[in-house]
């Protein structure tokens, strides 16, 4: 095989990809399953808890959010934990409300907790640009 039949190849599989929804559409925004997962690590690299990032993992689909999943972090184990309570206020809900829902940081984790707030808010911006 030559380099432009090869290089024909590549394109062509990473197009049929992206049409069925297993490819990224970019490094922050994938789509898998008939869900949109945004992942908040670049997006809000500058949003820090006590310790460092929080990131975040948001799953959409139909313009409501299904799950959010924390990623590796270092904030307090026990602290965190508390903190991740915020994150249920958000799903189920539709991007668009979420959105405009006024969440309260959690007493005694307040770091972490406005960290993943900023958090679920400049991905779900993030999705509102690029979906």
């Amino acid at each position: 095989m030559n380099n432009k039949t090869f290089l024909a190849v590549c394109v062509g599989a990473v197009m049929l990809g992206a049409a069925l929804g297993f490819m990224p559409t970019d490094q922050n925004m994938t789509k898998a399953n008939g869900q949109t997962v945004v992942n908040t690590t670049n997006i809000s690299r500058t949003v820090r808890g006590l310790n460092g990032p929080t990131p975040l993992k948001i799953y959409i689909k139909k313009d409501k959010i299904t799950k959010i999943e924390t990623l590796s972090n270092r904030e307090t184990p026990d602290f965190f934990k508390r903190a991740k309570a915020v994150l249920k206020q958000y799903e189920g809900k539709s991007v668009k409300k979420a959105l405009s829902t006024k969440v309260d940081a959690v007493s005694g984790a307040t770091y972490s907790s406005k960290a993943l707030i900023k958090n679920v808010e400049q991905g779900l911006k993030y999705y509102n640009q690029h979906k």
